[in-house]
């Protein structure tokens, strides 16, 4: 057997490991931890598969967006709409709520991938304006600055309502993980493996025979829909939505938790999204100026670990395996 035959095994078994050891941390946490912490790591997991829908983006097929809150706003309004004046159940309002994410997706999609580097960051950044300008806007609709408040937590089976914090975590946990199961095996499927191939040489795929606009169309609306699931989930743990959702402060914390947890990873933007979340809450407790530590460390990120924070991880490891 060869030597890398012989690593595969212990990789996946390494692999398996950390799930289980994930798993059990996770069941555990809500007996160990306060309301509020427990609510710290509900937002934690929210915003991981939030970054890790736009790595698929960034990292995988190379199409760097600001504009990825809109997908995140549109599906926590969809749910807020359908939930608090339609009354729909989460049966059916989280699916209409992806739905219709899918369907915003793919105009947003025919409008932007017409455009490569700079301009497609840019009219990303100007279609998320555009939805948040509706949000904001449509007061009759929407509530406008005002938000919609009052949105009900989701609702199993009749009467069963997940108002407490540890039901609703442990709702989160389970759709959360079902989402980033599904992320990894999309990253990893021959499909991954294509935009991998979009990300270094376009031209070179379009040569083997490969329609790289329909990859990329279909990455677009796939990272979207992921987005969407995150959304609608935060909308359900505030019980309220508003404009800011869809803002481009909640574009750019996106891109910041995956820059900084290392793009192409996966892991690297969920362990940005927890390191991001944990300062936003544990350093303004402290100070109103939170942003400037944020800045500082995002500073200090980019000049020792261009690479992120798992990128900074395997270089180490690198260095030691070589000395």
């Amino acid at each position: 057997m060869s030597a890398a035959g012989a690593k595969s095994p212990q990789k996946w078994r390494g692999i398996a490991a950390l799930f289980l050891v994930a798993v059990i941390v996770l069941a555990v946490l809500p007996y160990l931890l306060s309301t509020y912490y427990l609510g710290l790591v509900s937002q934690i997991l929210i915003f991981a598969l939030f970054a890790m829908s736009l790595d698929l983006l960034i990292g995988y097929a190379g199409m760097a967006s600001l504009g990825h809150a809109a997908y995140f706003g549109v599906a926590a309004y969809a749910v807020g709409l359908l939930s608090v004046k339609l009354h729909w159940s989460v049966w059916s309002a989280l699916p209409a709520a992806l739905i219709v994410v899918a369907l915003v997706a793919a105009l947003f999609g025919l409008l932007a991938l017409r455009t490569r580097g700079s301009y497609f960051l840019m009219i990303t950044l100007a279609l998320s304006q555009v939805a948040w300008g509706i949000a904001f806007g449509w007061r009759s609709l929407t509530g406008g600055d005002d938000g919609l408040p009052n949105l009900p937590r989701p609702e199993l089976a009749a009467d069963w309502f997940l108002t407490g914090d540890r039901s609703f975590y442990f709702f989160i946990v389970l759709l959360v993980g079902l989402g980033m199961l599904l992320l990894t095996q999309v990253a990893t499927s021959p499909f991954g493996f294509a935009l991998r191939g979009i990300r270094e040489s376009e031209t070179r795929m379009q040569a083997l025979g490969y329609n790289v606009w329909r990859y990329k169309f279909a990455a677009f609306i796939i990272a979207a829909a992921f987005a969407g699931l995150a959304g609608a989930l935060y909308a359900y743990y505030n019980r309220f939505v508003s404009p800011d959702y869809l803002g481009v402060f909640r574009s750019a914390e996106v891109l910041l938790m995956v820059i900084l947890g290392g793009a192409g990873t996966l892991i690297g933007p969920a362990i940005g999204a927890a390191v991001i979340v944990l300062l936003e809450n544990l350093v303004s407790a402290y100070t109103e100026r939170w942003l400037i530590v944020i800045g500082i460390i995002y500073i200090v990120v980019a000049l020792f670990a261009p690479n992120g924070i798992i990128g900074f991880i395997r270089d180490l490891r690198a260095s030691r395996a070589k000395s």
